[in-house]
């Protein structure tokens, strides 16, 4: 059976580990999750006159370098100068030579979004007139290479680790007790801490080339190093390691004090213990109540060091979504990795520690509660990342999703073929425990009949020893007897004296004393030496009746149907938690679906402009929005003209995320020059026609860097408020 089994899971394991492969393969290109919105001047656009400054807008806070942006003329030569700055939200500006020619200029930006991950590309626009240009500027990313591929792999490696660590951990306290005396089970739960220390070291290696240059020489530049250590990232990944060194002395005494503690509670339990066999007394019960506190924080920390620097960290409710992430975390590891643990203890566990349908029971109560928790947490924070059902199909993200949740309904489908073999392995139980009391009361009758006729034989024997040893006491008195009446038959009277009889009534002295024979002298060495080989001999008997009833149970064990069905349930579950672990890995790697579809709405919006008549004013700026709320995404574009010191008209167009005019219950605008202590100066455009409305005669007092503030209300409790900076004057 085993050997049967043993190829089935290698080529399982390969397959999976394959599939695993490749999704990490396809994932690096998308990496990205913060997206260029909005530039000025825009991509593909010809000005009139040569700008002072480039602004780009994205849909995130994102942070910059000395070279994140640079703007080169048509031969190549960059032509910004000093470092990029930001002005105000999620816009980012650098300053411009003066007295630039004609020709097409090339933007190419490089940065990290505030969900830690490299954002880079570059466009181009003309003053004048286009020209042709000798810039080319390479289409991969710091993230696109083997550093990012290692990168992308060590983030896997991290999440599995973390999986296992927690999760088997998790086991052995809430669910198999005894696990912690298993061997198999300690290493399983220690590779976990190895592979999850690993990762976060080469993570925080790798992460400073990963978000610059993408060089593997670059790998062991220290001063990147310095520099990743000073960032959220570099932060959360050194927090991690000092988690991990108490999740070590965690272990330590999980492995330690309370598999010491263990031994005494059976390997199987009745249905009625809802626990993990814990009744050692009041002292195994603070212990497990303090391993399972600590166990809890430490993971949560763990947990909290992803969530607090990536996908959560940023966007819509953030403090929502941070504790929201760390629960959703916890409840994977409780569910994958607790299933990885049954998988080895089913087929690594030794015989006179077996896992028992309790074990499976408790586990099962568990894993459900988990799913529980991941549906619920899992649907908020796909509202999150998509915000329209249309996201689904429309984003990879979306469509990675898709992915995630039939993986998982596979899962629970599997799990609930689980749950019958371990509803038919308890029933078989039952049976087994029937035989066995049967076979056991028959071995006891054998036992009693052969015990009772080695007691006759040895009774037997013993009379059979007594009588010979009376016989031999007989012939040895007539023996001297005979030869007592001989001599006096010698020693007669004398001459004419009659003989005596041999009536036997005289005695020779001391023939009393040659009566009893004289017994050997090793006869009580030679009777102890029987005596311990006997001893020795039933040693040896016993070992290897208990090996012999080992070898039994283990081939009753192993032969078992309902136990051999479970088995391969559980090593299925575990196939598909491998592959859903990579498809996850790839998912945090991804564009959330509402930062891609603002993305494309905000294009549409720009490209749309001249047939609807937005950007005809000397300022155009065209900006996202998202209230959150039922039909509370789409774009703003302000159009000021003459953009001058002075009276100027200005106009605003909001449209849906598909590009139709659409009205909101209430739009407010409100300039301010930070620089001069300006402001904010109020303006209530009037509603013209759909989407559209207008306020002329705005007064703008003075020229400057203005900051431009939109605040769009989609209902009686939704509204946001978005900026752009405008160049006046």
């Amino acid at each position: 059976m085993t050997q049967t089994i043993a190829p089935r899971v290698r080529t399982l394991v390969l397959l999976v580990l394959a599939v695993a492969g490749a999704l990490l393969a396809g994932a690096a290109p998308a990496s990205a999750h913060a997206a260029l919105t909005g530039s000025d001047p825009a991509q593909g656009a010809v000005v009139d006159t040569a700008p002072s400054q480039v602004s780009l807008t994205f849909s995130e806070p994102i942070a910059v370098g000395d070279d994140s942006v640079r703007v080169l003329d048509p031969k190549g030569e960059r032509v910004d100068k000093g470092d990029p700055a930001n002005p105000s939200g999620t816009t980012y500006s650098v300053r411009l030579v003066s007295g630039l020619p004609d020709g097409t200029y090339t933007v190419a930006y490089q940065v990290v979004s505030a969900d830690s991950h490299p954002v880079a590309g570059a466009f181009t626009f003309s003053i004048g007139a286009p020209s042709e240009t000798t810039v080319s500027v390479s289409a991969q990313g710091s993230d696109d290479g083997l550093v990012g591929w290692l990168y992308g792999f060590g983030r896997y490696v991290s999440y599995a680790g973390f999986v296992v660590l927690a999760g088997g951990a998790a086991f052995v306290l809430a669910c198999w007790a005894p696990g912690a005396r298993v061997r198999a089970v300690q290493r399983l739960v220690v590779s976990g801490w190895l592979a999850l220390t690993a990762a976060t070291l080469g993570l925080l290696m790798l992460r400073g080339s990963y978000t610059t240059s993408g060089k593997v020489g670059d790998v062991f530049d220290l001063e990147l190093l310095g520099d990743v250590l000073q960032t959220k990232t570099g932060a959360a990944l050194v927090s991690r390691l000092l988690l991990l060194a108490a999740a070590a002395l965690f272990i330590a005494v999980l492995f330690g004090a309370y598999a010491r503690t263990a031994d005494a509670v059976e390997p199987d339990r009745d249905a009625e213990d809802d626990g993990g066999g814990d009744d050692g007394g009041p002292d195994k019960r603070d212990l497990t109540f303090g391993l399972a506190l600590g166990g809890t924080v430490v993971a949560a920390g763990l947990a909290a060091s992803w969530a607090m620097s990536e996908h959560a960290s940023q966007g819509l409710q953030a403090g929502v979504a941070m504790p929201v992430d760390v629960v959703h975390l916890l409840a994977v590891a409780a569910w994958l990795g607790g299933l990885t643990a049954l998988l080895v203890a089913l087929y690594r566990a030794p015989v006179e520690t077996p896992v028992g349908r309790d074990a499976v029971r408790r586990f099962s109560r568990l894993a459900f509660g988990s799913v529980v928790t991941l549906a619920v947490t899992g649907v908020y924070q796909s509202w999150r990342q998509l915000g329209s059902w249309s996201a689904f199909t429309d984003t990879r993200y979306g469509q990675l999703l898709l992915v995630k949740i039939a993986l998982v309904a596979v899962m629970v489908a599997v799990a609930f073929l689980s749950r019958r073999w371990t509803q038919r392995l308890a029933d078989a139980r039952v049976s087994e425990a029937a035989e066995e009391a049967e076979r056991t009361e028959a071995t006891e009758r054998v036992e009693e009949a052969v015990r009772a006729e080695e007691a006759v034989r040895a009774e037997e024997a013993v009379r059979a020893k007594e009588a010979v040893r009376a016989k031999a006491t007989v012939r040895a008195k007539e023996a001297v007897r005979a030869e007592a009446t001989e001599r006096a038959e010698e020693e007669k009277q004398p001459a004419g004296t009659a003989p005596a009889e041999a009536s036997g009534t005289s005695e020779v002295p001391g023939a009393s004393m040659a009566v009893e024979p004289p017994k050997a002298s090793g006869a009580s060495d030679a009777e102890k030496a029987e005596a311990g080989q006997d001893s020795v001999r039933a040693a040896q008997l016993a070992r290897q009746r208990a090996a012999a009833e080992a070898a039994r149970q283990k081939r009753l064990r192993d032969a078992d149907p309902n136990r051999f069905g479970l088995r391969r349930s559980v090593l299925a579950e575990a196939g598909v938690a491998v592959v859903l672990l990579a498809v996850t890995t790839v998912l945090t790697q991804t564009e959330p679906g509402r930062t891609e579809q603002d993305a494309r709405a905000a294009t549409a919006a720009s490209s749309s402009a001249s047939a609807t008549g937005q950007g005809s004013g000397a300022v155009s700026l065209t900006m996202p929005f998202d209230t959150g709320g039922k039909s509370g995404k789409g774009v703003v574009s302000i159009d000021l003209d003459p953009a001058q010191a002075g009276d100027n008209a200005l106009h605003v167009y909001v449209e849906g995320p598909d590009g139709t005019p659409v009205d909101v219950p209430e739009v407010k605008i409100a300039l301010t020059l930070a620089a001069q202590n300006i402001g904010p100066l109020p303006v209530a455009p009037d509603h013209v026609t759909t989407g559209h409305w207008s306020a002329s005669r705005v007064q703008i007092p003075m020229a400057g860097d203005w900051k431009v503030e939109v605040t769009v209300r989609t209902s009686d409790i939704d509204q946001v408020t978005v900026s752009k900076n405008a160049q006046i004057g």
